[in-house]
C-alpha cells in the first residue's frame, strides 16, 4: 500500500492541502481555504491548509489531526488503514465516504 493513502482510503497525494504544503503553494492554500470554508460553513484560513498526510509524521490540518472520526477510530484500533478493519463493510463512520468515493475501496485493497 502506498504510504500516502489515508486511513479512509483517500489518496493524500491528490489532496489540495497536501499539494499546497509540499509545493509551498500559497495560491493553492488560499483557493483551498476559500472552497473548504464555503463547503463546511467554517472559518478556514490559508494558514490552516498545511498537511503532510494523515498516516505519516508531520503537520496535518486541524480536521485531519483531531476532528476526523475515521482517523481517530483507526488510531484507536491500531490498523494501518480502514482496509485492515474487519468492520469496514458495515462501518457507519466510513459509510458516507465509501458511497461518495468508490475508488477508495481500491486504494484500501492495494
Amino acid at each position: 500500500m502506498k504510504e500516502m493513502i489515508g486511513y479512509c482510503g483517500l489518496d493524500c497525494e491528490k489532496c489540495d492541502a497536501y499539494l499546497a504544503t509540499v509545493n509551498d503553494d500559497q495560491a493553492l492554500r488560499e483557493k483551498t481555504a476559500k472552497l473548504w470554508a464555503e463547503l463546511n460553513g467554517a472559518p478556514i484560513l490559508p494558514e490552516h491548509i498545511n498537511c503532510q498526510g494523515c498516516r505519516v509524521d508531520g503537520i496535518k490540518t486541524v480536521f485531519c489531526d483531531s476532528m476526523c472520526e475515521i482517523r481517530q477510530c483507526a488510531l484507536k484500533k491500531s490498523v494501518t488503514t480502514c482496509g485492515d478493519c474487519p468492520e469496514l463493510e458495515n462501518c457507519r463512520t466510513m459509510g458516507e465516504v465509501l458511497s461518495n468515493n468508490p475508488e477508495i475501496l481500491e486504494n484500501l485493497k492495494e
